[in-house]
């Protein structure tokens, strides 16, 4: 029988940071390797810049991922996972497992979205 006390904040500061709208495909699509902005843009889907921007950020100030800026013309950044962020590969790819054989596929998913390149789950 679970006991009376309250759940462990670390597991909870854990699950909210991962839980944010966009953050686990931004993962995923990470997990891959490097990239620049606009390919994860691209990669994940729907997201705004505005919320790109601000998942990539949020994630940054936690060490999740690190944001290189190459001194080139134009200036060149690019994204990738930490050995913080890279910890993250079994949970991701668990989530992504479990989806595969528990949840079933929406219908507007298996419709191929104009410019897709890539599929990322």
């Amino acid at each position: 029988m679970a006991e009376d006390r309250p759940m462990c904040t670390r597991y909870q500061q854990a699950a909210n940071l991962i839980s944010k709208r966009w953050t686990p495909l931004i993962l995923r699509v990470l997990l891959m390797g490097p990239c620049h902005y606009s390919e994860i843009a691209r990669m994940v889907g729907h997201i705004s810049d505005r919320v790109l921007s601000l998942r990539l950020r949020e994630l940054e100030e936690q060490e999740i991922i690190k944001r290189t800026v190459f001194n080139e013309i134009p200036v060149r950044i690019e994204y990738e996972l930490t050995e913080k962020g890279k910890a993250l590969s079994e949970v991701v790819e668990a989530i992504e497992r479990w989806g595969t054989e528990w949840l079933s596929r929406p219908e507007e998913d298996s419709i191929p979205q104009e410019g897709a390149q890539q599929e990322i789950g």
